[in-house]
């Protein structure tokens, strides 16, 4: 092969050609299986009052658009079922605005269509609004027919026109935020700095597709003297809580990025609307963070000229939130003085006016454990004031509640010492002090020495409100101790003030429904409470929501520091009849699990799981084999899905699988599997026999049962021998494997060593068939130029035989001219060259009878033409 070199490029150039062969067969291969996309068809019927540009005419779209002052284009791909299911909505707004709004649909996902070439969309479906040269207003709320409509009815008017006082009054009494310009239009058609306010208004429906700042224009001189508006370009924003503001002229330039910018930074916001998009987002947490939020969900309807409910919901917020002490009065407390003869009870009654003052007032006896103070003064009075805050409705009695009196109590026992002090040289004292949680109240107390046999008396009234005997049923829970009488203002009065949210329950009642409200409800309002940082919830109920005295006193309740309400538990909204049948393992639920594990007479170990949890499962056959053994008279194996199911703080776990034991006459204790320890029949049954009582044992387990036990705890000890066993094998293995990872380790370098050593062998057998082509080259080359010397050498002795042959010739020749003679006369004219013999001619061998014999065996008979010289 080496010396043949021409075989090897041969069997080179046939093995690259095959390689190009197969390749271009199997490119050719893959165009067959492909097929162009088909072209796409229309999304929208023909009927339609939307032109759909199907094909993706971007370009056709501009020119349209360009022949309407609002127009309306929907981005679609036609394989989205988001887009498909907006399609009815973009065409039931179409039919209404159809005479006002142009709608474009464009297939933006069609490969050759200009849309896909210079729109990158990270979802469908995208709608863009635009309002003549402004745009595009992207629309990110729900995709619904009304709130689409909405928005688009606020692009086509982003100023409401207020030409009457009833307008403004019913403009500046919404809860959003307003912003009033005033502009005199008698002087010009578009007068200075209308076209800024306006382009305000789009830019601030741009950034806030929620549409929370509403944006009015006032041109008459007297109704803008209602809101002190004097000159012409007076931006206004009103607030309802604290003061309204106009726009600062002089520190911002007028443009309308700053006017949307400055009634952002300051508008107010006491009630806000969440509208979740439906996918992955922080909106609801981020909300949450802020603190404990109250989620009113009530059917909403965008297009409805009056909202009453929101109205009214809206006049709550307005007074939970407002902090305007200057209408608050100074009530002094009640001194009730111990002259004259005493009443039933000892002390005097209120009268009407004392009733209707902002206070109630309790008689309770002084606990005997005051030594210091209970010798001198045995009976008070104590009257809960209000020194703060908005004066209650006249038509409302304010009440003290037990629970009340009871905190009143216990902040009043707090002071023993101070009161010692300042009563104990009179007979009769009263004194009042600060609320310990609310700077707006104070709690009064007079108090006098009584003789014994009107201590009895006082006793049975002692509890009971003024003006009210015990047989008169239980009172009102209202108000509590910390509470104002009514709801104004009490966000600044206590640490544990609300964040108010509106949801629309004809779209987001799924959220409700996790919060635990009824699945399909005849009318969809529901109100709960999340506090974050404390992991609960409250919920109000569904019968009573939303109704103002109903969510006044949520409100409250949840605001007071003894808060009466109870912490709402979610559990599976699936039908419990199912699960209270008997099964081996027992599915337990919120609302079955006080009946199931805490009532049941039997001793009850349960499971938590989730079904995320891989290896809740794996423990399902364990816990079915333990349901067997056990008897089901007096044991029972339940389990409960805790991604499903709340339950009360002392019964959650931390981690998943958690296996807790409620024996059956002691369910207030419970044990815990431990942690450390394996989850297997053997185990379970040890912690079972552990932490119940024998005689409830030997009661329950018949003689073939304890034959059972007895037999399984010969088969365990028999498996804890034969696992000992195991383990001393596997020791032995270990170390076994150990020697062999040591020798493996000593091949893998001797391997390496030898992989290394073949490496340099074969890069010296590369080095060495290099120099042998090399030399098989070189030895080609010296052969080829030994052809040449040869081949030359025959040449030099042709031309070295006709050389001597033309000497001949020419000898010959001179020994002619030589022996003719000269004539006188004149002289022969010279031979003709064509007459000397050609040494192909019948006289040659005369020639060489003529001497030239010497040179017959270095002439050759015959020439051929590659010996001549020319």
């Amino acid at each position: 092969m080496a010396r043949r070199p021409e075989v090897l490029c041969g069997a080179a150039v046939v093995l690259g050609c095959a390689c190009l062969l197969a390749l271009r067969a199997s490119c050719s291969r893959a165009k067959d299986v492909t097929m162009p996309a088909k072209l796409p068809i229309s999304f929208f019927p023909a009927t339609s009052s939307v032109h759909d540009l199907f094909l993706g005419q971007l370009d056709l779209a501009e020119d349209i658009r360009q022949s309407s002052e609002i127009s309306l284009v929907f981005f679609y791909a036609p394989w989205c079922g988001q887009s498909a299911a907006v399609r009815e909505e973009i065409e039931q707004v179409a039919k209404s605005l159809a005479d006002q709004v142009l709608f474009v649909a464009i297939n933006c996902w069609w490969n050759q269509g200009k849309c896909r070439k210079q729109k990158h969309f990270f979802y469908f479906p995208v709608i863009y609004l635009y309002h003549q040269s402004f745009g595009p207003i992207e629309y990110k709320g729900p995709m619904n027919a009304v709130y689409i409509e909405k928005f688009v009815r606020r692009v086509m008017t982003p100023l409401l026109y207020i030409s009457s006082q009833s307008k403004l009054q019913r403009f500046l009494s919404s809860y959003e935020p307003s912003i009033l310009g005033y502009f005199e239009f008698n002087a010009s058609p578009q007068p200075p700095g209308y076209l800024t306010f306006f382009t305000s208004a789009l830019h601030s429906l741009n950034k806030d597709y929620l549409g929370t700042i509403r944006f009015g224009v006032i041109t008459d001189r007297l109704l803008a003297k209602e809101v002190a508006l004097t000159d012409p370009g007076t931006i206004y924003l009103h607030r309802h809580i604290n003061a309204s503001l106009l726009y600062p002229h002089k520190t911002l330039n007028f443009t309308a990025e700053n006017v949307w910018k400055w009634a952002l930074e300051n508008r107010e916001t006491f009630l806000r609307w969440l509208r979740p998009h439906g996918g992955k987002s922080l909106l609801l947490y981020n909300e949450l963070k802020k603190g404990p939020a109250l989620f009113l969900f009530l059917p909403f309807d965008p297009l409805a000229e009056s909202h009453p409910l929101l109205d009214e919901i809206s006049q709550l917020a307005l007074e939970y939130k407002t902090c305007n002490r200057s209408q608050q009065e100074d009530v002094e407390p009640q001194s009730l003085q111990g002259g004259g003869p005493p009443g039933p009870a000892g002390l005097r009654l209120p009268t009407a006016e004392s009733s209707s003052s902002r206070s109630c007032c309790n008689t309770v006896l002084l606990p005997a454990q005051w030594h210091g103070l209970s010798r001198t003064h045995n009976v008070c009075e104590l009257c809960i004031n209000r020194t703060g805050g908005v004066q209650p409705s006249p038509l409302v009695r304010l009440r003290c509640s037990f629970v009340a009196i009871k905190a009143a109590v216990d902040s009043f026992c707090l002071k023993e010492q101070t009161f010692f002090h300042a009563v104990s040289k009179t007979v009769s004292w009263c004194g009042h002090f600060l609320s310990f949680y609310s700077p707006f109240g104070s709690y009064s107390a007079c108090c006098r020495t009584m003789s014994r046999d009107l201590l009895d008396l006082a006793e049975g009234a002692s509890l009971a409100p003024h003006g009210e005997s015990q047989a008169e049923g239980i009172p009102e829970p209202l108000p509590h101790i910390e509470e104002q009488a009514g709801l104004p203002g009490l966000s600044c009065r206590t640490n544990k003030s609300l964040n108010l949210y509106l949801l629309d329950s004809n779209l987001f009642w799924t959220y409700a429904e996790r919060l635990g409200a009824a699945g399909s409800p005849p009318v969809k309002e529901f109100a709960a409470i999340v506090d974050l940082q404390e992991e609960v919830h409250y919920v109000l109920g569904q019968k009573r929501a939303l109704l103002r005295a109903s969510l006044e006193a949520f409100i409250r309740n949840y605001t007071v520091l003894f808060s009466p309400l109870q912490r709402h538990l979610v559990g599976d909204p699936r039908p419990s009849q199912t699960r209270l049948q008997p099964h081996l393992v027992q599915e337990v639920t919120t609302g079955t699990f006080h009946q199931l594990i805490l009532r049941s007479p039997k001793a009850v170990l349960l499971l938590y799981y989730a079904p995320w949890c891989g290896f809740c499962a794996s423990l399902s056959h364990v816990f079915i084999q333990l349901a067997r053994i056990l008897p089901p008279k007096r044991f029972m194996v339940a389990r409960i899905d805790v991604s499903q199911n709340d339950l009360p703080w002392e019964f959650m776990t931390d981690h998943l699988p958690n296996i807790l034991f409620f024996p059956h006459d002691r369910k207030d204790q419970s044990s815990k599997f431990p942690v450390t320890s394996l989850i297997s029949l053997p185990n379970l049954l040890r912690f079972i026999l552990r932490h119940s009582s024998p005689p409830f044992l030997a009661e329950g387990w018949g003689p073939s049962l304890w034959q059972e036990t007895d037999l399984q705890q010969a088969r365990i000890a028999h498996l804890e021998k034969e696992i000992r066993l195991l383990k001393a094998e596997i020791r032995v293995l270990h170390q076994a494997q150990g020697q062999l990872q040591g020798q493996l380790s000593e091949t893998r370098s001797e391997s390496q060593r030898l992989q290394r050593e073949t490496h340099a062998l074969k890069q010296q057998q590369s080095h060495q068939e290099q120099l042998q082509g090399l030399c098989s080259k070189r030895t080609w080359q010296l052969e080829d130029m030994a052809e040449k010397l040869r081949k030359l050498a025959e040449a030099s002795e042709t031309l070295l035989t006709e050389n001597a042959f033309l000497k001949v010739l020419l000898a010959i020749a001179e020994k002619h001219r030589a022996a003719e003679p000269g004539s006188e006369g004149g002289s022969r004219p010279p031979e003709d060259p064509t007459s000397l013999p050609s040494p192909g001619q019948d006289h040659f061998p005369q020639v060489e009878e003529g001497g030239a014999a010497p040179l017959d065996s270095r002439v050759p008979t015959e020439h051929s033409k590659e010996n001549w010289t020319e």
